[in-house]
C-alpha cells in the first residue's frame, strides 16, 4: 500500500513572510508618509522661491504689509519671513 499524498494549500510551501505576499500583490503593510512629507518640502521650497524674488526686488528687508524693517534676529529664525 503507497502513503496517502496531500497537496499543500497554495502559498503554504512558501518561505516568504506574509508581508512580502501583501507587498507583491500591491498592497502595502503600512500608509507612507512621503506625500506628507512632499507636501513640507514644496511649501519650503515655494516660501524660499518668494524669498529669492523678494531680495532681487530689494524687498526682504522689510515687512510685506507695513513696510517696516523685519528685525535680524527674525530673519536668522525664519529666513523666509515676510511679517514681524
Amino acid at each position: 500500500m503507497e502513503p496517502e499524498q496531500h497537496s499543500a494549500p497554495a502559498g503554504a510551501n512558501d518561505e516568504s513572510p506574509p508581508e512580502a505576499a501583501a507587498h507583491d500583490a500591491g498592497e502595502s503593510a503600512a500608509p507612507s508618509a512621503e506625500p506628507f512629507q512632499a507636501d513640507l518640502i514644496e511649501a519650503d521650497l515655494a516660501d524660499v522661491e518668494v524669498a529669492l524674488a523678494r531680495l532681487d526686488a530689494g524687498t526682504y528687508w522689510t515687512d510685506e504689509v507695513t513696510g517696516e524693517a523685519l528685525p535680524d534676529a527674525l530673519l536668522e529664525a525664519r529666513p523666509a519671513a515676510r511679517r514681524a
